[in-house]
């Protein structure tokens, strides 16, 4: 074959997996031989609209086979593919397909206005509602195309999707993985975790994460084994679907295992076919791991971001206790190391910036040559903005978060792009953007303003002006006003200090 990226994958699997299941979709069986042909059957229809090597096609729906048969038609062109979060306001809908340069817009009916709203006066030319059978639908194209399967030349390195990334600066980037990054973190996967033909992973978290996506789906794909797909999360249906798939393996953020083991049905629910939990975002609470141990179940954590496809550490069970606190170690085909500020690498203990190397880390984002300089060091070494340490085992551990990053029930969050909204109305002076402590979501954003002389401003006037403009996740859950903003000596924000005060404020 001609095309050595993930485009083939599926097509590689239509003959070694034949007859097997690939996806579940509600009552709906996708076998990997019928998958295949619907992905060479979307390839044939996006290449007679015009779609070739390079073009990016952009989705933006919840979980399902669509989003899979677009992400390998894409692969089978040499086509870029462009995941969207379903959470994004229209204007952040625009800026995506724009900045990413989308002529084609798959996306689920029911976020049709978004879809049409967010797109107008992009390059998009073309949008195909993802589910339904009417006219324009994707059934339909995929049933009027041919099932020929086409074999183009596409290379490892090539960029196989933009997944974008909230930035300091508040305007996202676009993170340019290549079918090699893609490969490599699926490598990484299936070396560190369970993962055989026979396994049975229940999707509960959005693909157009690349969590979801890179540690859970591709690579349960690319060994052959079967992925339930769920639209949305619900912990009751979990603790039904489990033992009716004989679901092996789940992955989500503390907030929806917390959920799961609070639900009226978890004390008789069937979980004897589980076998990997993995559990990123943040911490598992304590109270969370005793529940699931009590249960026989244990934990795998790590650590990771966009940038490197996701995965860069892994915290396996055997350690959920002994390295308490820990993200783990390297994963088998990854480096880190701990850099100081003037570049040079720490010792074991000694705290500075984590850096990650390997084939999973990206080369560079989508048209962002200063921002892709900034982000390397050594030529390499993918500089994260988190700062951590090493223990003398090789075991991470994270300290602090460089960037300000908010950590929302598993979405990030970066304050940069929040705050620029905000200075946009006349009565505020100065404002910042922390995330404070939730029981339900581990942590929300909230902003502190200070408001300039002889002005007035309300929570209320604060949340409608970012209304539509950013995703509800994104929009302070509080609103506090400050007479002075705690300040460095060269006039910066002490974030820290507002944090602290919120925290002690939470716990006193």
């Amino acid at each position: 074959m001609r095309n050595k990226g993930t485009g083939g994958w599926i097509h590689r699997r239509r003959v070694k997996s034949a007859g097997a299941a690939a996806l579940i979709d509600g009552e709906h069986v996708v076998t990997y031989d019928a998958l295949a042909e619907r992905i060479d059957r979307l390839a044939n229809a996006l290449a007679g609209g015009g779609v070739g090597p390079g073009d990016r096609v952009a989705y933006l729906g919840e979980n399902h086979p669509s989003f899979l048969e677009t992400f390998f038609a894409a692969g089978t062109l040499g086509a870029v593919f462009v995941p969207l979060n379903t959470r994004l306001a229209p204007p952040e809908i625009a800026f995506a397909l724009t900045d990413s340069g989308s002529t084609v817009l798959v996306h689920a009916a029911g976020l049709a206005d978004a879809a049409i709203t967010g797109s107008d006066g992009t390059p998009v030319t073309r949008r195909i509602v993802a589910d339904g059978s009417g006219a324009g639908s994707l059934d339909a194209i995929v049933a009027a195309a041919s099932a020929e399967h086409r074999d183009e030349p596409v290379a490892l390195t090539d960029p196989a999707m933009i997944q974008y990334t909230s930035g300091t600066t508040g305007h996202p980037k676009g993170a340019v993985l290549s079918h090699e990054n893609i490969a490599w973190n699926s490598f990484n996967v299936l070396v560190d975790y369970e993962v055989s033909a026979q396994s049975v992973a229940l999707m509960i978290s959005p693909m157009f994460h690349a969590a979801a996506l890179g540690m859970g789906v591709l690579p349960m794909l690319l060994k052959g084994g079967t992925v339930v797909l769920e639209a949305h999360f619900d912990a009751g249906r979990v603790l039904e679907l489990v033992p009716r798939h004989r679901v092996t393996s789940l992955s989500g953020v503390p907030t929806t295992f917390q959920l799961i083991c609070e639900h009226p049905d978890w004390p008789g629910a069937d979980l004897s076919s589980l076998r990997m939990l993995t559990c990123g975002g943040s911490a598992v609470p304590a109270r969370v791991l005793d529940a699931y141990e009590q249960r026989g179940l244990a934990f795998t954590g790590g650590y990771g971001m966009t940038e490197t496809s996701p995965g860069a550490t892994s915290l396996q069970p055997r350690y959920s206790r002994s390295k308490a606190g820990s993200a783990g170690l390297p994963h088998f085909f990854t480096d880190v190391r701990i850099a100081a500020e003037n570049g040079e690498p720490l010792r074991p203990g000694e705290v500075g910036e984590i850096q990650v190397q390997g084939p999973n880390v990206i080369g560079g984002y989508w048209d962002r040559p200063e921002a892709t300089a900034a982000a390397f060091a050594d030529g390499d070494w993918f500089r994260s903005g988190d700062i951590g340490y090493l223990d003398e085992d090789g075991f991470l551990f994270i300290s602090d978060r460089l960037k300000d990053m908010i950590i929302s029930g598993g979405e990030n969050i970066y304050p940069a792009e929040i705050e620029q909204i905000i200075l946009e109305l006349e009565a505020v002076g100065s404002v910042a953007v922390v995330g404070v402590p939730d029981e339900k979501w581990g942590e929300v954003p909230r902003a502190y303003i200070q408001v300039r002389s002889g002005r007035r401003i309300t929570a209320a006037e604060v949340r409608e002006h970012l209304a539509g403009r950013l995703a509800r996740y994104k929009i302070p859950k509080t609103v506090v006003v400050v007479d002075e903003m705690p300040r460095t000596s060269s006039g910066k924000i002490r974030k820290r200090d507002l944090r602290d005060a919120a925290l002690a404020a939470v716990t006193s």
